[in-house]
């Protein structure tokens, strides 16, 4: 199994065609470096599909996830306020990976009268 001590995720849709070379590149110039470890997620505009590519430290992994139907909930930054990249949980990304609303995990967690 691949250790992953951190995972970012990419806001900018990326063509899927990219192989593992040039989302490399992209996250090198959009963060300044890929860390051993460290999994770096992307999507294309339409959020059909994803691409996780993870360092390991010796070399480069890319693993793909399409959906059939439906979108993946994305995260669209707001105009210069947000960052190009955003670091999420394993909790936050698992809900992702499934087509989840990932952003709302914490608000999700307690069921309150209404």
């Amino acid at each position: 199994m691949i250790r992953i001590d951190a995972l970012w995720l990419c806001s900018q849709p990326q063509d899927m065609r990219a192989g593992a070379d040039r989302l490399l590149t992209v996250v090198v110039n959009t963060l300044g470096e890929a860390r051993a470890h460290h999994g770096y997620l992307f999507a294309n505009a339409r959020a059909s599909r994803l691409k996780l590519l993870v360092h390991d430290g010796f070399g480069v992994w890319c693993a793909t996830r399409r959906l059939h139907a439906g979108r993946f909930v994305w995260y669209t930054p707001v105009a210069g306020t947000a960052s190009p990249a955003l670091q999420l949980s394993t909790q936050q990304f698992e809900a992702l990976a499934l087509g989840l609303p990932w952003q709302r995990l914490g608000e999700l967690a307690t069921i309150r009268h209404c």
